[in-house]
């Protein structure tokens, strides 16, 4: 597990660097499109302020976007209580504590590292487990603090965002390029537009299936290590697939924080879905709730 943790560590800093010469090369793409190379500079510099910001705010940005709010003991002292024995038992700091009102059983951790973490639990997750099954997945969001994938998933938050935000800037482009190649009779550099714009997104995809999906099973033993139950987090993973329904309020960007896929089921049975297929997760918990 410590190994674990350590490559969380390594790759935080190889998908910035990563994701800086991604936004570079889309940069290098649309300068020699409009054959001026002080975009590559521009967006280069941009990319790299944007990716530190990102690392710093990514936590904030990701309760806006959720709509979660954040508790004291006084308003649910029983999720709060939960999060204050697993912290105490891990030996980390406490995290803040928050809630979304949804219907939709899930939950979720954001942070840079264990001094700078949340945890987050929907209501509907509150109204369908029990004590043990709820200690199971805060156990799950407190092993995601523990090993660090709160940084990696951080990162990867910013990285979605950002290259969402250069595909929109590049549809506007393609647009107005479209009127002007139009006159001069050269598509080249709206089909560069196009195509980065088709390129980029799948990138951002493949970042966050390539981060998610093992730490979800490194998430699930590590509770059951924290907890000594591996029944509450079997039961637990089970009830949040009886109960699976999408959230109201979802993002595709803050998709691979959540224990389960908060958005609408996908029709390829979830070939390219950040997360692992819950029934996987219960198998492998199954076959090694005896080595705990």
């Amino acid at each position: 597990m410590y190994k674990n943790i350590a490559a969380n560590k390594r790759n935080t800093v190889f998908i910035m660097m990563g994701f800086v010469l991604l936004v570079a090369a889309i940069g290098a793409l649309f300068a020699y499109a409009y054959q001026d190379w002080w975009i590559v500079a521009w967006v280069m510099g941009a990319a790299a302020v944007y990716a530190l910001f990102q690392y710093f705010a990514a936590s904030k940005l990701t309760v806006a976007m959720t709509g979660a709010k954040k508790i004291e003991k006084k308003d649910n002292p029983r999720l709060y209580n939960i999060v204050e024995n697993l912290t105490l038992t891990a030996g980390l700091p406490m995290p803040e504590v928050y809630i979304i009102n949804d219907c939709a059983p899930n939950a979720f951790a954001s942070g840079r590292d264990p001094n700078h973490a949340l945890v987050c639990a929907t209501t509907g997750l509150l109204d369908v487990m029990d004590d043990k099954e709820l200690t199971a997945v805060m156990a799950h969001e407190v092993s995601h603090v523990k090993n660090y994938d709160i940084r990696v998933s951080t990162i990867v938050f910013g990285l979605v965002c950002m290259i969402g935000f250069i595909a929109d800037i590049g549809w506007r482009i393609a647009w107005r390029s479209n009127r002007r190649n139009s006159e001069d009779g050269s598509p080249v550099g709206m089909i560069i537009l196009l195509v980065t714009m088709v390129i980029a997104p799948i990138a951002a995809g493949l970042a966050q299936m390539a981060v998610s999906r093992q730490r979800e099973y490194l998430a699930d033993s590590s509770a059951v290590m924290l907890t000594r139950y591996p029944e509450g987090m079997i039961n637990a993973l089970k009830k949040l697939e009886t109960h699976s329904q999408p959230m109201q309020q979802q993002n595709p960007a803050t998709e691979a924080m959540f224990i389960a896929n908060p958005l609408k089921k996908k029709g390829v049975n979830g070939l390219f879905s950040t997360h692992p297929p819950i029934e996987k997760r219960i198998e492998r918990l199954e076959n090694a709730k005896f080595k705990f």
